[in-house]
């Protein structure tokens, strides 16, 4: 409890930022003039600054904003060097996920992406066809009832029978008013996803066809379907499809060679992995703190 109260005294975060304040400045001043580090703006970098001015503004700077330009590369470049001096690199989540992102963008150019052979695109083609199959398109009509309505449960059982007997009127004018169409032709399942749910298009696909089936939900409510076709799409030609394809398998490639490039370099390290006390053995530990 003493502890608990001390952390949250103002007069200890004070103390503590001043203390950590007078480390940065007694580590800044004790290297002020004893460095003599030298910093170079060559011509090259002034033309990267000026371009990558010109591409945001569509303009080449002027002279006054060339030398602003400038200021900041060099106030950068000093605040580089003063964190890196302070370690401030180390331990950095951030950077170190910037560092590796960088490692793997360079690793990418160090072998270059093979041109597949038509051969080993077909195979692929072949291997990952549900991939590349054309979007599966439904055409159904269906009657909906609002589950919030009473009766409704009791109403869409009833007209289920009469529609398979083929007893009950037009299909369109039965059910509950509802705000979207009563019938879909040929029309995709992100479309209908997008309408209906994830949920809904997975059962419609399961259906048979040509009766009326149901209580098929949705996040509407309930409906009666009748499923008239169902389209999975053909197996496409590969010279259809076959940029696509290509930009697939040089992806996959490139995915495996960063594996094996990964797993070279994981052999260079011994890993030592300290995995946490056993529930049992923490717990005390625990009670303890909450005390």
């Amino acid at each position: 409890m003493m502890i608990r109260s001390l952390l949250r005294e103002p007069l200890l975060h004070f103390l503590l930022l001043g203390a950590g304040l007078f480390l940065v400045y007694g580590w800044i001043g004790g290297r002020v003039g004893g460095e003599g580090e030298q910093i170079v703006i060559t011509q090259g970098k002034i033309a990267q600054l000026s371009a990558g001015f010109e591409r945001m503004r569509q303009r080449a700077p002027d002279p006054a904003e060339l030398d602003e330009l400038i200021a900041d590369a060099i106030r950068e470049e000093v605040y580089y060097r003063e964190a890196k001096a302070l370690r401030l690199d180390e331990d950095d989540t951030l950077v170190r996920r910037r560092l590796r992102q960088k490692l793997e963008f360079l690793s990418e150019g160090t072998t270059p992406t093979p041109e597949p052979t038509d051969t080993q695109l077909q195979a692929y083609l072949h291997a990952n066809a549900e991939t590349f199959r054309p979007e599966p398109r439904l055409t159904f009509q269906h009657v909906y009832f609002n589950p919030q309505r009473n009766g409704a449960d009791k109403d869409s059982a009833a007209l289920l029978r009469a529609l398979r007997l083929g007893s009950a009127q037009d299909a369109d004018a039965l059910g509950d008013p509802f705000l979207l169409a009563r019938r879909f032709n040929g029309a995709t399942s992100s479309e209908l996803t997008q309408l209906f749910g994830e949920e809904f298009v997975t059962k419609l696909r399961r259906l048979p066809l040509g009766t009326w089936q149901g209580p098929v939900t949705s996040g509407f409510g309930v409906h009666l379907v009748q499923v008239q076709q169902g389209d999975d799409g053909p197996m496409p030609a590969l010279a259809d499809v076959r940029s696509v394809v290509r930009r697939e398998w040089m992806h996959d490639w490139r995915q495996r060679e960063n594996a094996r490039l990964y797993a070279d370099l994981r052999e260079r390290y011994q890993v030592t992995v300290e995995r946490p006390q056993e529930a049992e053995s923490a717990t005390p530990v625990l009670a303890e703190v909450r005390e």
